[in-house]
């Protein structure tokens, strides 16, 4: 991608992920050098010029980025021409989840895929069958050609950042209709809603949304929404919406469920957003769940998808921030092409 503000070539995991703030209608076209470049020199976003300080989230963690894409290390030593240049023992990648968290393993060009899941479910107590690692939009799979696959063979560098997405529950073939419980805590006063919808797709192509206002899917009679189930007892508000798979209009095959904010500016007041998962036909067993456990400044997120991969469902766990809600899903939907055309879902 390139930049239109420095007109240079960079790969994408060097721009932001979302705009500065809510009020910058538009997506983050600027690279993260000239972002947070506005905001330091200008306390704005350098396409909107909007208002933005340096304690916002956002900026910050496009500082984070920065720090992590382009650490600081000693200049090397000189090596003498005869010499093959050795790495210095500093090199690292970053492992990042969409939800926030990272971590950072020495490198090795020669380590294998597997041993590197080995080594991020130490880091975020994943099993390494339930990883999916995407690095420059390729995912990193364990074997290639029958060989086991390294670092080096798909010609991931020192420094790189790999995405981590984690596979929540593999879907059996003899499973129909599921059940995606959406839920939240109530703010600090008062009983309030957040939204909970879903998004179908077929491949990159937007088909159909069910919410709140629209509780059944036209184009299948698959998808069924909840309305308000209000738990005042236990302070949590949930949305649950039921899936059958093998109803499915053919050729969907991705669901991208959301949680936004209707009344708020953002979702961060709402504790705790989470999502639990069933099989309809034993609703009180839990498969697996995923939450948000921090604020969330952002107006809604995307807790989780619905994908099919070679014929087989899986949920995949997203927690993934972005803009729009249930009254304009348009920046929701620019997010979810975001992550569909990465390979991130």
């Amino acid at each position: 991608m390139k930049c239109p503000l420095c007109k240079t070539d960079k790969l994408r995991r060097e721009f932001p992920f979302e705009p500065l703030t809510d009020d910058c209608e538009h997506a983050p076209l600027h690279c993260l050098q000239c972002t947070t470049k506005s905001v330091k020199k200008n306390q704005s976003c350098s396409i909107c010029n909007k208002k933005v300080t340096t304690e916002n989230p956002q900026y910050q963690e496009c500082i984070n980025i920065l720090k992590r894409l382009f650490p600081e290390i000693e200049a090397p030593q000189a090596i003498p021409s005869t010499t093959s240049a050795t790495l210095s023992g500093n090199e690292t990648i970053t492992v990042s989840m969409m939800g926030g968290e990272t971590t950072v393993i020495p490198y090795d060009a020669n380590m294998t895929i597997a041993s590197l899941k080995v080594k991020i479910s130490k880091c975020f107590s994943t099993e390494p069958q339930k990883q999916r690692l995407l690095c420059d939009e390729k995912e990193l799979k364990v074997q290639e050609d029958s060989n086991l696959a390294t670092l080096q063979y798909y010609g991931v560098k020192p420094f790189s950042t790999i995405n981590l997405i984690v596979v929540l529950y593999d879907i059996p073939d003899d499973f129909d209709e599921v059940i995606f419980d959406l839920f939240w805590g109530y703010p600090t006063s008062g009983r309030d809603y957040l939204d909970a919808s879903v998004l179908l797709y077929s491949e990159t192509s937007f088909i159909e949304r069910v919410d709140y206002g629209y509780r059944q899917s036209v184009t299948c009679t698959a998808v069924w929404h909840s309305g308000d189930v209000m738990d005042d007892a236990n302070r949590l508000g949930h949305h649950t919406i039921r899936v059958k798979l093998k109803s499915l209009q053919s050729g969907i095959n991705r669901l991208f469920f959301t949680l936004s904010a209707w009344a708020s500016p953002n979702i961060s007041k709402y504790p705790n957003p989470s999502l639990r998962f069933f099989d309809a036909r034993f609703p009180k067993k839990q498969l697996c769940s995923t939450a948000m456990d921090h604020a969330a400044y952002s107006q809604a997120i995307i807790m989780c998808s619905l994908c099919k991969f070679d014929g087989a469902w899986k949920v995949l766990g997203l927690r993934r921030l972005s803009r729009g809600n249930a009254m304009d899903y348009g920046p929701l939907k620019e997010t979810i092409l975001q992550l569909i055309t990465t390979g991130l879902s």
